[in-house]
């Protein structure tokens, strides 16, 4: 009695009505995507391309196989053609099913993946279990890297699990559905085709870069990156349009997409100038901006362009790309549209703290201490 009063004041009982054995496959569901990711990931074509790592083995960076897209893409048409005989919004009706599979999931998964490996310098098991021994973890000769492989199985379920939301709110509604769910399932997908297209950026972002194969990576990327972050819609999918007048409909509308887009603007540029940074230290940025750096040993700290803005600018455009998911239902008091925003923001407040901590490390107190003297704000010029 008290859990069915519990969901129906979180407005959630949309998310229960499927049969015994409708439950038990939704259970299962994270479990099958992940075992057909790796088979399809496994047997397409990848190109090779080299990481920021260096393999301890050779001294070298190290080569990673990459078919992002292409996988993205086959899962696209496989939903958009129903060719698991599965309904378009099935993933969205077995959301909280598939969460508590992948959860159980991701727990034996990463088991396997930590008590496998040497016991390292952290001695604590549940540390261990927590955050990983091991950084790299690969398959079949490297065809499969453990990290590039859950990114892209998280980030293509995103997808599909806010696209079938937005089906499942559209044939809820119908004319009264609310255009601000299908713009953010729009969101979603223009940012995971973003990410594959740049997927080799990602080879020198935080997580492959200082990220070990742990529970925290493991359950982020294929629970969290992959179903939870379409915790909005768990909440708004079942409301309809709010209704507002033509004028504040478009200014709402727009107004909340261009917020998105130049989120998404200052996240990428930040990330793909500290990329030709590492990749080409002497080339110009979109040939405009002029490298500057403070050399520390036989490393650079980037200081020029975005990044002589504010340490960590990405997560700032993260941040915007995160109020304009809260704003897009226009349902703005409803909590359920701020649980993307509230996530984000705490991740990268966390994520701004410790990465100062390993490039502190990484280029030495005084060359970082410099660092921060000249670049002065964290993630927000002139406020943080």
């Amino acid at each position: 009695m008290g859990n069915s009063i519990m969901i129906e004041w979180l407005g959630v009982e949309h998310l229960f009505e499927l049969s015994r054995t409708e439950a038990i496959w939704g259970f299962f569901t994270p479990l099958i995507v992940y075992a057909v990711f790796f088979v399809i990931q496994l047997m397409l074509p990848g190109r090779w391309v080299p990481g920021y790592v260096v393999n301890p083995e050779t001294g070298e960076p190290r080569n990673y196989r990459l078919n992002g897209m292409l996988v993205f893409l086959i899962a696209i048409v496989v939903w958009a053609l129903e060719l698991t005989g599965l309904p378009h919004d099935w993933f969205y009706r077995s959301s909280v099913y598939a969460v508590a599979g992948g959860t159980v999931f991701s727990i034996i998964f990463t088991l396997i993946a930590v008590f496998t490996q040497p016991e390292g310098k952290v001695k604590n098991r549940f540390l261990a279990w927590w955050f990983g021994r091991a950084q790299e973890i690969s398959f079949f000769n490297e065809r499969i890297d453990v990290k590039m492989y859950m990114y892209v199985v998280g980030g293509s379920m995103l997808s599909l699990n806010a696209l079938s939301g937005a089906v499942y709110h559209y044939e809820l509604f119908g004319e009264h559905a609310n255009p601000g769910v299908i713009l953010y399932a729009a969101f979603f997908t223009f940012y995971i085709m973003d990410y594959m297209v740049f997927e080799r950026v990602q080879l020198y972002t935080y997580d492959l870069i200082h990220e070990n194969v742990g529970f925290k990576l493991i359950w982020g990327c294929l629970v969290v990156y992959g179903w939870l972050f379409i915790l909005p819609l768990w909440g708004l999918a079942a409301h309809p349009n709010p209704e507002f007048s033509p004028a504040w409909t478009n200014f709402w509308l727009i107004g909340a997409s261009a917020l998105f887009l130049f989120g998404w603007g200052i996240s990428r540029g930040a990330n793909l100038q500290k990329y030709t940074f590492k990749r080409w230290p002497d080339r110009k940025f979109l040939g405009l901006i002029a490298p500057k750096y403070i050399q520390a040993g036989d490393r650079r700290i980037l200081c020029s362009g975005l990044w002589g803005v504010a340490r960590h600018l990405n997560y700032m455009g993260e941040g915007f790309l995160a109020l304009s998911i809260a704003l897009i239902f226009g349902h703005f008091a409803n909590f359920w549209a701020w649980t993307y925003f509230i996530f984000i923001v705490s991740l990268f407040l966390y994520r701004q703290w410790d990465d100062d901590r390993h490039c502190a490390v990484k280029y030495g107190a005084e060359k970082w201490a410099e660092y921060r003297d000249r670049v002065k704000y964290r993630i927000v010029p002139g406020i943080y």
